[in-house]
């Protein structure tokens, strides 16, 4: 039986998120329905990372088994000529039978675009949130260096969602202005739902002055998610690189 991965990126304004789900299409049951059909047979498909709706992905890796002997090469055109023009594959392997796209991850790296202009270009408003007023970028990449490390991220989990446990090990952390946009990067070992958002959300109310930088470690630190900021709007985040 032969293991395959696949690299993909894709605009998620489309798609009730990876998972599947009853209420809506989502990417998850439109990549299973193009690699059945070029395999003739069903699959069971294993993401790196379950993006939520509305969210984008230019390094979400998957994983399927089969017995077919299709060249990577023609599976990887053949995905690409049935996919929405939305969905791309951009590479595809064979990988050890041992590889697993999620539980073989030894990070994922996230980033998230803020545009700061006083009105938003119609070319980015699918792929960024618009603050039209002024964001201090350097006090927002000083704060969120409180959260590289292990830490207890309830206070910006997704409210009422239950885990095993709410502690993550941040890798790295960092704000980085280009031109008029705004770049959060965070990489950690693992993430819990909403996390990066509501970090994004919390962040944007030290940058307008909202909250102190000094606000920020005690909104960690309170482990309550009534103390952060609101949740970031899902069509500014990437999952942009999955390490393994």
């Amino acid at each position: 039986m032969r293991n395959i991965a696949i690299v993909m990126e894709y605009d998620g304004t489309n798609y009730h998120g990876w998972q599947c789900q009853p209420n809506g299409i989502t990417l998850e049951e439109v990549t299973r329905g193009a690699i059945a059909r070029i395999l003739d047979h069903d699959v069971k498909v294993y993401a790196g990372g379950r993006t939520d709706a509305g969210v984008h992905a230019s390094g979400q890796v998957v994983n399927f088994h089969t017995d077919r002997d299709i060249p990577i090469d023609s599976l990887q055109k053949g995905l690409n000529s049935m996919l929405p023009e939305d969905i791309r594959v951009k590479a595809a392997l064979e990988v050890d039978p041992s590889f697993h796209a999620r539980y073989s991850a030894r990070s994922k790296v996230y980033s998230y675009a803020i545009v700061n202009t006083p009105f938003h270009s119609p070319f980015h408003f699918r792929y960024s949130w618009h603050i039209p007023y002024r964001i201090d970028s350097n006090i927002m990449d000083e704060t969120i260096r409180n959260i590289e490390g292990e830490h207890d991220f309830s206070a910006f989990k997704k409210k009422d969602e239950i885990y095993k446990s709410t502690v993550r090990n941040v890798l790295l952390a960092g704000v980085k202005k280009r031109g008029d946009f705004i770049y959060v990067v965070i990489e950690a070992t693992g993430f819990l739902r909403y996390m990066v958002r509501n970090i994004v959300g919390t962040l944007v109310l030290v940058g307008t002055g909202k909250l102190s930088k000094d606000d920020f470690p005690a909104i960690l630190a309170s482990k309550d998610r009534v103390n952060a900021g609101p949740t970031a709007p899902a069509k500014g985040l990437f999952l942009r690189r999955i390490r393994y």
